[in-house]
């Protein structure tokens, strides 16, 4: 780059700083501050906040080598959890679910919904130390691609015997740590905001300049890493590459490491499958704690449908950069490894001063990331394991520190696990289809089933997470449908064998936990104990809940889709696309949005 694009960078990292500290006091009031801004930021801050920390860079990269090597297809494999489907989840029903229960981490949830006796002081330990192990995991992944990313540009050489990748991603990762452990959830989530306008603003000049200026040729080529750690080109056509309807299968050459989405059809409906027991279960982590934060069921709702509405940008510019990269593939060879598309691009196809702008963007799109994750992660050792537990009479600047301890502490761990890892696609794939995998049957069941007590939830997680651990062990290389049936089957049976063994939750609780969260599901003893007037009102926000949902999946899938249609001028797809797209959006108004109130309140 050129002395101006790093003093673009140098700018924009100072100012993020800055922005950080300048919240520092206001976070400083106590780990509610910290943590949840006191339940008082508006919406759209929230849900522009959300939007920048699911922009990330390691899945801006592993996503824009799934589209170059395998076209508009590639879209359909981050079903897994690039294309974040959770949020037609949490739009509709499980963020207002979330927020009603008012309290500061999905740990804390535990104790709500099982009571604070053994069962849900056991399941609140587990699902603390459950999350910071994915924590962790997810700082590894953001670790890796920030490291490929940044390492690209600034040209840090191997040192003390570790790579360069290494130093790239603990300079920018060190830099982000700054703020976030000055400023908490304010810092984060303004520091997020900013960051947005100036992703937004790279979205919008990658997408320009591949619209306006480059057309794909009639043929050419694309490369898909082999297993040995070398790349295969392979010849593809326009046609074949911009279509968005998916093949069912996809014939890519054995010892690639693509080969495991060969059977393409399965794939998609695991994935989907995959997501559906997620968004129906909900998440943590950095997710969660934006409606943990909001102030209403309306604006948990309205936070949401921004949060989507600007994500739906991401897909075009991950195609606009897919074809940039084809078109220099044209002039000056194939690009060999597909992960390293986006640095590429940007260093060799974008002009000075504008590069600047672009490493700037994408770097704030890997810190928003990364502090959401390491702020909510941290929220787990103060609130859930520290005050809970070790020391409950910790006044409130003994949690701070702990706070801003434990986030360095996560943050070595993750960079540590990072020179074990060979790509981001192995520890992605590993992440939401194994480990994270290990954790879906519990967090659904807890919702939907009276029955379940808080050992049920624990022994399942356990269950699932070791069985995820010890498949990546023992069977590293076997699809990832395997690898997700593996975790969950474990989960279901330690689920089941736990909740069975032990005696139902205090109907006290559930009473409690179900009046104020209202979940549709088999709650039949306690649904009976509750007014017929009261029951019908539950029943019907229940229906257009589940009547809506069934709109907000297609109407997300199709409104990414629709904007990738136009960056690759596939006008016919287009046409059909923004059909189906207007008749689902109409769908999920009256379903959906003209019934957002602030009707269920609840109060500490």
């Amino acid at each position: 780059m050129s002395i101006l694009d790093y003093s673009i960078v140098v700018v924009y990292l100072l100012g993020m700083v800055g922005i950080g500290l300048y919240f520092q006091r206001k976070a400083s009031r106590g780990i509610s501050s910290y943590f949840l801004g006191e339940r008082d930021m508006p919406w759209w801050a929230l849900g522009a906040s959300g939007m920048s920390s699911n922009l990330d860079v390691s899945g801006t990269m592993i996503n824009t080598a799934f589209v170059f090597a395998l076209g508009a297809s590639g879209f359909f494999i981050e079903i897994r959890g690039g294309v974040t489907l959770i949020m037609a989840f949490l739009m509709i029903f499980q963020g207002k679910w979330n927020r009603r229960a008012l309290v500061m981490t999905l740990a804390e949830w535990m104790h709500f919904r099982f009571g604070k006796g053994r069962q849900g002081d056991v399941a609140r330990l587990i699902a603390a130390f459950s999350i910071i192990i994915v924590t962790i995991a997810m700082i590894t992944y953001f670790a890796i691609g920030s490291g490929k990313f940044v390492g690209e540009f600034l040209g840090i050489p191997d040192f003390m015997g570790l790579p360069s990748q290494f130093w790239a991603a603990t300079l920018m990762i060190g830099l982000a740590m700054i703020y976030t452990v000055a400023s908490g959830l304010y810092g984060v989530v303004w520091t997020d905001v900013f960051q947005g306008i100036l992703i937004f603003g790279t979205i919008i000049f990658i997408c320009a300049l591949a619209f306006f200026s480059f057309n794909l040729p009639e043929t050419f080529q694309v490369s898909v890493p082999m297993r040995d750690g070398t790349f295969m080109a392979l010849d593809t056509t326009r046609e074949a590459w911009t279509s968005v309807w998916p093949s069912w299968e996809l014939n890519l050459p054995a010892e690639s490491a693509y080969s495991i989405y060969n059977l393409f059809g399965i794939a998609i409906l695991f994935y989907l499958v995959k997501v559906t027991i997620e968004g129906a279960g909900g998440t943590s982590q950095y997710m969660i704690q934006r409606f943990f934060a909001s102030r209403s069921d309306r604006e948990s709702g309205l936070l949401s449908l921004f949060w989507t509405v600007l994500l739906a940008f991401r897909w075009p510019f991950i195609a606009a950069i897919a074809i940039l990269g084809i078109v220099f593939g044209t002039q000056s060879g194939v690009i060999e490894d597909p992960e390293a598309v986006l640095p590429i691009v940007i260093n060799q196809m974008v002009p000075i001063g504008i590069k600047g702008i672009l490493v700037a963007g994408l770097m704030a799109a890997a810190m928003s990331t990364f502090d959401s994750t390491v702020n909510a992660g941290a929220a787990y050792w103060v609130k859930d394991i520290y005050q809970t537990y070790i020391n409950p009479g910790a006044s409130e600047k003994t949690l701070m520190a702990h706070g801003r301890w434990s986030s360095v502490i996560l943050v070595v761990l993750g960079l540590g696990f990072m020179l074990l890892i060979n790509n981001i696609n192995e520890i992605w794939g590993w992440i939401t289809s194994s480990l994270g995998a290990g954790l879906l049957v519990p967090t659904m069941a807890r919702w939907y089933w009276w029955r379940m007590n808080g050992y049920g939830f624990a022994a399942g997680t356990v269950a699932g997470m070791v069985a995820a651990v010890l498949q990546r062990l023992f069977l590293p290389d076997i699809p990832e449908y395997f690898s997700f049936m593996i975790a969950t089957s474990a989960s279901l049976v330690g689920m089941v064998i736990g909740t069975y063994l032990a005696p139902a939750t205090d109907e006290k609780v559930l009473l409690e936990f179900y009046k104020r969260t209202r979940p549709f599901g088999f709650w039949g003893p306690i649904r009976k104990k509750i007014k017929g007037e009261v029951m019908e009102k539950i029943n019907r926000e229940n229906r257009r809940d589940i009547i809506a949902t069934f709109f907000a999946v297609p109407w997300q899938v199709v409104l990414f889709l629709t904007g990738m249609a136009v960056i690759m001028k596939r006008w016919d797809e287009f046409a059909w696309l923004g059909v189906i797209l207007l008749a689902l959006s109409t769908g999920l108004y009256f379903f959906w949005f003209r019934h957002l109130s602030t009707e269920v309140k609840v109060t500490d």
